[in-house]
């Protein structure tokens, strides 16, 4: 946010600079005043007061955007939900091992072979007999235990937040 409002302000000091000199006769006559000027102090000064607004506009921003950028995408899926740190190591596995089969807005996942995790919004423990158990039923092709300990429960807590939300 922060960002953006010196971004906007920067342009917003250049359409103004670039105003002013129109209205004064162009750069013709911004050339003429710097050379009416040049023994005086007021030209050095402006030049001087310039430099320092670019540079301060040079550091200002990238240290807004360094001091605004907290990773807090990382921590959210779509549809606002917010992730625990349990929930966001369950994305990075749902990632490797699920993905490719399983269809999940939140991870941007479009697999065909499973089902559609955003349709069947499973629960936990579900997720986590499927995880353990595997699935077949004539049609599915998903090993038992693909994910086990940690990572299963983690997975499991993340497909239930996000499931039907993206």
């Amino acid at each position: 946010m922060i960002a953006a409002l010196l971004f906007v302000l920067f342009f917003l000091a250049l359409g103004i600079g670039v105003v002013v000199i129109a209205l004064s006769g162009g750069p013709s006559g911004a050339r003429r005043r710097t050379q009416e000027s040049r023994g005086r102090r007021g030209g050095r000064g402006l030049g001087i007061l310039a430099a320092i607004v670019i540079l301060g506009l040079g550091i200002a921003v990238p240290v807004a955007v360094g001091l605004s950028d907290n990773n807090h995408d990382a921590h959210q899926a779509p549809g606002g939900v917010d992730l625990t740190a349990a929930e966001v190591t369950g994305r990075a596995v749902f990632a490797q091992k699920c993905s490719t089969c399983h269809t999940l807005a939140a991870s941007n996942a479009v697999g065909r072979v499973g089902p559609n995790l955003d349709n069947l919004r499973p629960p936990k423990g579900l997720v986590l007999d499927a995880i353990k158990n595997g699935r077949a039923r004539g049609q599915g092709q998903m090993p038992a235990g693909l994910v086990d300990g940690e990572d299963a429960q983690n997975v499991a807590a993340y497909i239930a937040a996000t499931a039907g939300h993206g």
